[in-house]
């Protein structure tokens, strides 16, 4: 099961494959990216992320690439790899050109991809929730794009982890909770689940749309609608979610006890509810 990586059609070991110095994507974050998991050797939600990959790139004004050509390429490596659980991250840059902030619009673009297998996180963690923090959000404003434009991310994570905590979720400066570092964030407040609305402040994530999908079959209320740090501290539940992530309950927000203070009935529920869809229904 080697880790390997993909470079504009060729296929290495990781340690062989280097991205030149002159690659946008490295000297501007001019590049968007994506990252699918695998459950039981099955890509899981292979078009949504190959759609919102699309969409990324016309959001940054990429040449179009055909979306069949970028699917092929992922499952050459993914069949390649034969890693059954498997997390692979695409990074496509505009391309590799004399550093300048214009560019030629006949730029190749640079695909590159990565295949690794997943770590799941401890059942322990799961059983006993996680930590998280607040901290204002000074990213760029397009948080719908998924670009690699993500320092802002990486310095919220990092003050999590100062700070013993798990992760940290992003408040705007009139209060309104938008998302996680690298995660959507959801709350439940008697009985109904609550999440940012799909704006450009957040990131329409694929587990997002799936856990939405799976609570109103379970006959859960689900709300989209703006909520503030206010409302946090009075909530019953509470978790994030993503590819990896998929759903982690919340124990603490700065230090504060959410609901019981552990992971509750609608979070399990629709956790186990997303493992069966995903590990069944791909």
């Amino acid at each position: 099961m080697p880790e390997l990586a993909y470079l504009n059609g060729k296929i290495r070991p990781i340690s062989e494959t280097y991205v030149p110095i002159e690659d946008r994507g490295y000297q501007f974050g001019d590049a968007v990216y994506e990252f699918i998991a695998s459950y039981n050797g099955k890509l899981f939600c292979m078009e949504e992320h190959m759609k919102r990959l699309q969409t990324s790139m016309e959001g940054l004004s990429f040449p179009k690439i055909d979306k069949s050509f970028i699917e092929k390429a992922v499952y050459e490596l993914f069949e390649k790899a034969k890693i059954a659980r498997a997390g692979i991250y695409i990074q496509i840059s505009r391309g590799v050109a004399p550093r300048d902030h214009a560019w030629d619009k006949k730029m190749k673009v640079q695909i590159i991809m990565t295949i690794k297998e997943v770590k799941e996180y401890p059942l322990k963690l799961r059983e006993d929730g996680i930590g998280i923090i607040t901290v204002q959000d000074e990213r760029w404003a397009n948080c719908n794009i998924k670009t690699v434009q993500i320092l802002f991310n990486a310095m919220a994570k990092q003050k999590a982890k100062d700070q013993g905590a798990f992760d940290a979720i992003f408040i705007s400066k009139d209060g309104i909770v938008r998302e996680g570092t690298s995660s959507n964030f959801f709350m439940i407040k008697d009985g109904c689940l609550i999440t940012h609305p799909l704006t450009k402040n957040i990131l329409p994530g694929i587990t997002r749309m799936v856990i939405m999908d799976l609570a109103r079959d379970l006959g859960i209320k689900t709300e989209e609608k703006f909520i503030l740090k206010t409302d946090l501290f009075s909530a019953n539940e509470a978790f994030l979610s993503g590819t990896i992530t998929e759903i982690l309950g919340v124990r603490t927000i700065d230090g504060i006890k959410i609901g019981k203070g552990k992971p509750g009935e609608i979070t399990q529920k629709l956790y186990k509810a997303l493992r069966k869809k995903a590990e069944q229904d791909i």
